[in-house]
């Protein structure tokens, strides 16, 4: 007979009781547990109000945050209640114990002092411009930014930033406030950082995506697609037609789509690349190129480009083809074709299309591979079969 036969369910309670006590202990061990500012933890959501919100710190005392540290670029409440967050402690005041999401910005703290052992982003306003950097004001105290981490981009104007308001990390920090240096360009590169985290979850190789134009090089342009989150448009990208300048087809604060090509890590640093031309706004000339531009065609064309091997020569918008060297060299024309420079007309034979690769290899008109001998040739092997029949009518024992 079974112990649970004697004693019926007293032994499943007995173990059940001892689970609970160990659970109460470890509750008591909690709740005997002191937070101190900078202390990071684990909470539960408990609720969520319009100015402020309330998570459980597993002491007997819950912590305060601000609901905006919950919300989104949006401004909208990004979680809900029973959500579990990572949180550290900014303020010890009273009875009171005051938290904040973890990397969320503009966190109030007691002191710079813990700003600075935490990393939080703090909040200062450049005052003036000075030698080798600017004058920041925060929290009442001064401090220097080098003008190298005031921003991501080379600064040229620094009058720019004066009377503004920025976050800021402490890079450095004297006790006594006498020496305290920060740095923007650090808090721009976690929230950059965040920011293509969020992006590259978001969308995938594709995918059409508004943006704006915000600086053109010769290789491109560079588009905003979020707060944060710039891409390329290589210039080959940017039309079908072959451009030697971004600004052929774009200016700088144009609103446009683009489509992603892909994302990729380069160096440490997200390499996102774009297509404007692929985005939908003008049609692929080579969907209908064979149709177009039948092998064997004859036509006008323009020299796009000169090269030692050859010529390049544009047939219509986005359709260039190259005519090499080779093709024209013993041709009786060949001076005409070695005298020809950019922009200059001349006529071209289509002599084969690579549709995979976009390429079209041309040829000079008329003298192709002369192949019409085939056309005389007969079932015979020798090949000499008119020949045969006429040498047999000869008699060629006839004597005189």
């Amino acid at each position: 007979m079974s112990k649970k036969d004697i004693f019926g369910d007293d032994v499943q309670e007995t173990k059940d009781f001892a689970s609970f006590e160990q659970m109460f202990a470890q509750s008591e061990k909690n709740m005997d547990r002191k937070l101190r500012v900078g202390d990071t933890f684990r909470g539960e959501i408990l609720s969520i109000g319009k100015e402020e919100s309330f998570v459980s710190t597993g002491t007997p005392a819950d912590g305060m945050m601000f609901t905006r540290d919950l919300m989104d670029e949006n401004k909208q409440v990004m979680h809900s209640v029973g959500d579990v967050i990572d949180c550290v402690v900014t303020a010890l005041k009273g009875g009171e114990l005051r938290v904040a999401k973890k990397g969320a910005k503009g966190v109030e703290t007691d002191s710079l002092e813990d700003a600075f052992d935490m990393e939080l982003p703090v909040e200062g306003r450049v005052t003036e411009v000075v030698n080798g950097g600017f004058r920041v004001s925060i929290q009442g105290k001064t401090a220097f930014c080098p003008i190298s981490q005031i921003d991501l981009k080379f600064v040229t104007d620094t009058a720019e930033y004066v009377n503004k308001k920025f976050e800021f990390l402490i890079t450095q920090f004297d006790s006594k406030g006498r020496n305290i240096v920060v740095s923007r360009r650090k808090a721009l590169e976690i929230q950059k950082a965040e920011n293509e985290g969020a992006f590259m979850q978001k969308y995938e190789a594709g995918a059409l995506i508004e943006g704006r134009i915000v600086r053109l090089e010769r290789f491109g342009a560079f588009v905003e697609l979020e707060a944060g989150v710039e891409g390329l448009v290589h210039v080959s990208e940017l039309a079908w037609s072959r451009i030697h300048d971004p600004k052929e087809v774009v200016s700088v604060g144009q609103n446009i789509t683009v489509k992603l090509l892909k994302t990729e890590e380069v160096d440490g640093k997200l390499k996102i690349s774009l297509s404007l031309k692929q985005a939908g706004g003008e049609s692929n000339p080579w969907s209908t190129i064979t149709e177009r531009f039948p092998v064997g065609t004859v036509v006008k064309g323009t020299v796009e480009k000169k090269e030692t091997y050859g010529l390049f020569v544009n047939l219509a918008p986005g359709i260039t083809g190259l005519l090499p060297k080779s093709k024209y060299r013993d041709s009786v024309d060949a001076n005409q074709f070695e005298n020809k420079k950019r922009g200059d007309e001349i006529m071209v034979q289509v002599d084969q299309i690579m549709l995979e690769d976009k390429k079209i290899s041309l040829g000079v008109p008329g003298e192709g591979e002369d192949n019409s001998w085939r056309q005389h040739q007969t079932g015979s092997s020798s090949g000499f079969g008119s020949l045969g029949d006429a040498l047999k009518g000869l008699n060629l024992n006839k004597k005189n």
